[in-house]
């Protein structure tokens, strides 16, 4: 059976992977399943390499691809520094589409900070949208860089504002014609399309606060597959198991009404804008109080387990069952099932 659109299946990635040597000894993290960004040894520092593309959605497309591959950065406690950027083009694109993308990535490197110093455009047969795509560069301290693969047993898991929020977002602009068919009202999904910019899909102000005398011993943000696969691919790179409490997850009314109203699991929507913290389970409320007191919803999920005891979750229904994987993400099987999404 063919693949269908969104991230490889976990565990054809970690198959494909293990052919994926690296030789050189400055590299200090490669291609590994659960970390979503390379780091090198470049002497008094690390440099964090980065890279992402936009496919689901070509509404503000320049300005949203800075601001996920920047996220990818900031969960390792690296800053920001350099931007590589790919446009690619379908047959009959306008000038006045290029110069739009150029502006809205032009504004979104002045939001996070980051230089352009180059890339690649083109205009291209074969897709039938504007896609984005970008390599952030930037620093860490040698002795700050966090991984994926830190989380350590007996962590507490903190996720901040709540699941949900990007993927609903992209619904509001891309599908709004079916979601008011289903009888949401224009005012929810209005709503629902400034989720990009607030609460906004990035995590930097939810790092800065967890790195400001927290012992964070792993971050993530749910992207793709929403927090189920992020949670997985901690788990993964880990080596190690979870529980967390379905009913203690943040989900914003806009998203439960939209991916109700859409037959969509919240689960396992791309969920840019929430930020996955694993530390010591006695700072795990008191983080969730630093975030509260900053106006940042957050709460404790659940808990780092031995890997032996595998990938929980207590459901809504009370029942303590595995963690269920996702296909693909549900954004990507909602547009495939349904093609009059304009």
């Amino acid at each position: 059976m063919g693949l269908k659109a969104g991230k490889l299946p976990i565990e054809l990635l970690k198959k494909v992977l293990k052919s994926a040597s690296v030789s050189d000894a400055s590299v200090i993290l490669g291609p590994k399943v659960g970390e979503d960004s390379a780091i090198i040894d470049f002497g008094n520092r690390f440099l964090v390499i980065a890279s992402d593309p936009v496919t689901f959605t070509t509404e503000n497309a320049g300005w949203y691809m800075v601001h996920i591959n920047a996220n990818d950065l900031y969960v390792t406690g690296a800053t920001p520094k350099w931007l590589m950027a790919t446009l690619l083009l379908p047959i009959d694109s306008t000038e006045r589409q290029v110069e739009k993308a150029f502006f809205q990535l032009k504004e979104a490197c002045k939001e996070v900070g980051v230089s352009l110093i180059g890339g690649h455009t083109e205009v291209t047969e074969g897709i039938s949208k504007i896609i984005f795509s970008g390599t952030m560069i930037g620093e860490v301290d040698k002795n700050k860089a966090i991984l994926s693969s830190g989380a350590l047993e007996g962590d507490g898991i903190v996720l901040t504002r709540g699941i949900a929020i990007e993927g609903t977002a992209i619904l509001a602009h891309e599908a709004e014609k079916q979601i008011l068919a289903r009888g949401i009202a224009k005012e929810t999904i209005s709503k629902a399309k400034k989720l990009l910019t607030s609460p906004g899909i990035s995590v930097k102000e939810d790092v800065k606060i967890a790195l400001s005398g927290f012992e964070v011993n792993s971050m993530h943000d749910p992207t793709e597959g929403g927090i189920s696969s992020a949670l997985t691919e901690i788990a993964l790179a880990a080596n190690v198991g979870f529980q967390i409490d379905q009913n203690l997850i943040p989900v914003l009314p806009e998203c439960t009404e939209i991916t109700k109203a859409l037959s969509i699991e919240p689960m396992g929507l791309i969920s840019s804008g929430a930020l996955i913290v694993t530390l010591p389970d006695e700072q795990a409320k008191r983080l969730v109080f630093k975030y509260k007191s900053q106006g940042i919803d957050a709460a404790v999920i659940g808990k780092i387990l031995p890997q032996k005891d595998g990938c929980k979750i207590k459901t809504n229904s009370g029942e303590t069952q595995s963690m269920a994987l996702f296909e693909r993400d549900e954004l990507a099987r909602y547009f495939s099932e349904n093609s009059d999404v304009s």
